[in-house]
């Protein structure tokens, strides 16, 4: 596997670097240090190479009018805590911390400047025999509200099984919500098509049921025979019609705490090109993309919008730090977060 850098922009004053990693089958992934975001995956097609995610091609594409106010985190890593904490409130041995509320009366992915509005240190190092680029990111005690320092990294890595690994470990010097992600949107046509002719198999049939305000506060629901039950496979034209706004759903997985297990599986029906996502996760937000700006599109040429990429989240629980017995939602002192997600592409 090979791993190129090169300059990809400026951002206050600071460099932004993009690295290229590349497989002997012809598949490349482009990541830079402004928020350790994905910016390409593509794969080999009839006409040269194929992107399949939602991205840009220049630095200014992140920073554009209907980018800001759209707010889709195409390929970003999200942290401190992914997804929406309740009122931008926790309680924690004993203290009361309010967050930064940027998503009506929730706080969403980190507040107002989370990880994904960062710029990451990078390095290209050797692991299990294959090169990986890992980014390192220091988030300062009350940053965004959240408690403690904590020091983060994010580590990449393709390999010959078109297979895309991320591994996030971080430390914290105090007791503090931690819940990373990778916000990448897919299409399997290559945007040619929206998303609703993918088949999605999700493996789980419940999921953490959401208040009127869009955060699950602990119950689960059973989707079985409902339109957002996946767990047998459904075409997603199919779901959406039973389904106001598509896809935010938070689905559970019935596996031991930390192991990897197959999450999902997404298959193209018009090409047969697949996604499939192993985790160590508990569950996995799964996003449809109904409220995607059409207005955003990458410089090359492929459109974006509503329902032409799917998000698959695997992080802790929404609202973690409020929910009981979440499992892994608080990071403390002595321990250390660790996590890891593989997306596995075919064609």
């Amino acid at each position: 596997m090979q791993i190129k850098k090169r300059h990809f922009g400026t951002y206050q004053d600071q460099n932004i670097d993009q690295y290229i990693l590349t497989n002997n089958q012809g598949m490349r992934v482009k990541i830079i240090t402004y928020g350790a975001t994905i910016t390409s995956m593509t794969i080999p097609g009839e006409r040269g190479d194929l992107d399949l995610v939602c991205g840009f091609d220049t630095l200014e594409g992140y920073f554009s009018a209907a980018y800001s106010k759209n707010a889709p985190y195409f390929g970003c890593t999200v942290g401190r805590y992914a997804s929406r904490i309740k009122d931008g409130k926790f309680s924690l041995n004993g203290i009361d911390y309010t967050l930064a509320v940027n998503d009506g009366s929730n706080h969403l992915h980190g507040g107002v400047k989370g990880f994904d509005k960062k710029v990451w240190r990078a390095e290209v190092m050797q692991d299990r025999e294959e090169p990986r680029v890992v980014m390192f990111l220091s988030s300062p005690h009350l940053e965004e509200g959240y408690p403690g320092n904590v020091e983060v990294e994010v580590s990449f890595g393709l390999n010959h099984k078109n297979e895309l690994s991320i591994r996030y470990s971080a430390v914290t010097d105090q007791a503090t919500p931690l819940s990373l992600t990778n916000h990448t949107y897919f299409n399997l046509s290559g945007f040619k098509h929206t998303i609703e002719n993918h088949k999605a198999i999700i493996f789980s049939d419940k999921h953490l049921a959401p208040d009127q305000t869009n955060v699950p506060v602990g119950a689960v629901e059973n989707l079985s025979g409902s339109p957002a039950d996946l767990s047998g496979g459904k075409l997603l034209k199919s779901a959406f019609e039973g389904l106001e706004t598509g896809f935010e759903h938070y689905f559970l997985f019935d596996k031991k705490w930390g192991e990897r297990t197959k999450a999902a599986m997404f298959t193209d029906t018009d090409t047969g090109r697949t996604l499939e996502i192993e985790t160590t996760e508990p569950g996995m937000l799964f996003y449809s993309g109904y409220f995607t700006s059409d207005e955003l599109r990458r410089e090359s040429g492929p459109q974006y919008g509503k329902y032409r990429g799917f998000c698959c989240e695997t992080h802790r629980y929404p609202n973690g730090p409020n929910i009981k017995n979440a499992p892994g939602s608080i990071t403390g002192p002595g321990e250390k977060y660790t996590s890891e997600t593989i997306y596995r592409l075919g064609w």
